[in-house]
């Protein structure tokens, strides 16, 4: 897993140097530090912050908060903390320890016998974190903490019935959340199905996107030489987009050896899943639990990165892990791996 990390870090770091040198150097020094904190949670070990994990949840929701009131804003969106050297996205920080917490809290059989309570609990542990992120607004990552939640509360012990419950009053008033959207976000999902219709508008990003991988055929046009990356025809080229603009420079090679590598972490985090799944402990349930949980954190950031800088999917604003410019994105997913059992 750490060689995978360590490699899909480097085609990062290599990707922003073709692009902007200095976001080069800085995305340099936080993988660094991401990789030390990892090592430095590795020897406090993952035991700490189990028995912890009810203060590291409220400590987040705080941080949410103050987020929400005196973060600064960028493009209409209250996402981060600015301490001068790093801007600090809780929302990202915040999903190891939620994972965490909701593991731990649904293994432990014995903190309530009414099956209902728990549910209802756990869902209310869920949608306090979802809604202060939504109203940032921060729809992806929102919508991120669902889908963790909604993996973790299915192979836990709560029975399926209210689950069913669940569904069905999400399915009853799905259509009423168009209503709730903000105007840029039903453009983009309009956009999505119909490209065409605001080309100059909210489907540019998308078809710039598929442009800028196709005009990079098999091996790329080489460090620093992508056109549409380089000359920003495309937007968000480090963020967002940055599968896109490393595809352009190292191409189908480049863009494959990324998923290929994807493909390890993923494979190794279920391998681990499947292996704590068979264990009949309380602890093993834990394990498992966030095991999945991490899985689903995971597979879910790079499939729905990937699949909208291909055109597959509306776009949304996730972070590709290790590519995507940016330190808490690298950092929350290192203090996962460093957590895992």
């Amino acid at each position: 897993m750490i060689f995978s990390s360590i490699f899909l870090s480097v085609f990062g770091l290599f990707n922003l140097f073709g692009l902007n040198q200095s976001l080069f150097f800085r995305q340099l020094v936080y993988c660094l530090l991401a990789f030390i904190i990892y090592f430095v949670i590795k020897s406090v070990g993952r035991h700490f912050f189990q028995i912890n994990s009810r203060f590291f949840y409220w400590f987040f929701i705080v941080v949410l908060l103050i987020t929400y009131i005196v973060g600064i804003e960028v493009k209409g969106s209250r996402r981060w903390l600015d301490f001068y050297f790093i801007r600090f996205q809780a929302s990202e920080f915040f999903k190891p320890f939620f994972i965490t917490f909701l593991s731990q809290y649904l293994s432990d059989e014995n903190i309530f016998k009414n099956d209902l309570t728990l549910f209802v609990r756990s869902f209310f542990y869920f949608f306090l974190p979802f809604f202060i992120i939504f109203k940032q607004p921060d729809l992806a990552n929102a919508v991120t903490f669902l889908f963790i939640y909604l993996i973790i509360i299915f192979f836990s012990n709560i029975p399926k019935k209210y689950l069913t419950y669940f569904f069905g009053f999400i399915g009853l008033f799905f259509p009423l959340g168009w209503f709730i959207l903000k105007d840029y976000q039903k453009l983009r999902i309009m956009s999505f199905f119909n490209p065409h219709l605001d080309i100059q508008g909210t489907a540019y990003n998308m078809i710039q996107s598929i442009i800028t991988i196709g005009s990079g055929k098999f091996f790329g046009r080489g460090l620093g030489l992508g056109t549409q990356s380089r000359l920003y025809f495309l937007p968000e080229n480090t963020t967002d987009f940055a599968f896109a603009s490393l595809v352009e420079q190292f191409g189908f090679f480049g863009g494959f050896m990324v998923i290929f590598f994807y493909s390890l972490l993923i494979y190794f985090v279920a391998k681990r899943t499947i292996k704590f799944y068979f264990e009949k402990k309380e602890e093993g349930k834990a394990k498992f639990l966030f095991s999945l949980g991490l899985l689903s954190y995971l597979s879910f950031q790079v499939f729905i990165n990937i699949g909208m800088n291909m055109g597959l999917l509306p776009v949304a604003g996730v972070a590709l892990p290790f590519i995507s410019y940016g330190g808490s994105s690298v950092l929350a997913l290192l203090i996962g791996f460093a957590l895992l059992p």
